[in-house]
């Protein structure tokens, strides 16, 4: 049986294999939904804009994947504090709880419910064969994530470890916090009047993501009891019309 009610910050396939057609993604403007979503979105276009800068000076490029700079070190602390926050408003707002601080032992739970190694992120205007990432994908076999080790290497100990923050790895924990969003987030950015727009069926079947500049492969395969099976314009009105999700049982 599909899940009749969404969860809290949690974007998924429908049972007939769509995201948002027929308006289904609504669900995720109640502001039940999620807190201060366009606080998460606005950290991240600030980032895309600095990313977006830097390449004037590192051009997008397999060649440059090795190179390593102050400038992209700063970037790839930055994300990977998003990233940290993205993943504890997640487990917060579904009531997980543990003592002491939440570490990427707990964030790893939300590959759990949101499926965060089956989704593709698309570099544009990229030279070579590396364009298309896959950032969570060593949590798929339980391994850990090459670029938040190097964001943890850095932070510790900079001098030692200041040539492991490369450019690819800020790119993968980059593409790792769009993906994040999105799997919260659809293509919502909460702006005014928001500019929320479907692109299905185009031609590298990804869509246009948050920011407008990445894009995404949301996840196809999810087994038929973890699909969306509800009807939002019979629920939308109900005091909560929202569940949690149980981390601990993860």
């Amino acid at each position: 049986m599909a899940v009749t009610k969404p969860y809290r910050r949690i974007c998924r396939q429908f049972i007939n294999g769509s995201y948002a057609e027929g308006g289904r993604s609504q669900y995720i403007e109640h502001p039940k939904y999620a807190k201060s979503p366009e606080h998460y979105v606005r950290a991240f276009t600030l980032l895309l804009k600095d990313l977006q800068e830097l390449f004037d000076y590192i051009e997008p490029a397999d060649r440059n994947l090795s190179c390593y700079s102050y400038r992209v070190h700063e970037l790839l602390l930055r994300t990977c504090v998003e990233v940290e926050a993205n993943c504890k408003a997640i487990l917060t707002e579904n009531s997980y709880t543990k003592s002491g601080d939440m570490n990427m032992g707990d964030y790893k739970k939300i590959n759990v419910s949101h499926r965060l190694s089956s989704y593709e992120v698309r570099m544009p205007f990229w030279y070579g064969t590396h364009s298309i990432r896959k950032p969570f994908s060593p949590w798929a076999t339980g391994g850990g994530l090459p670029w938040y080790q190097a964001y943890n290497a850095t932070k510790h100990d900079r001098h030692q470890s200041f040539d492991s923050a490369t450019f690819e790895q800020m790119i993968d924990a980059m593409g790792g916090l769009i993906i994040l969003l999105s799997s919260q987030f659809y293509t919502y950015d909460f702006g005014p009047g928001d500019s929320f727009l479907v692109l299905e069926g185009t031609r590298d079947g990804m869509e246009s993501s948050i920011g407008g500049y990445f894009r995404i492969r949301y996840p196809t395969d999810w087994p038929t009891d973890q699909q969306y099976d509800f009807d939002w314009q019979k629920i939308q009105h109900e005091p909560d019309p929202f569940q949690e999700f149980d981390y601990s049982k993860v």
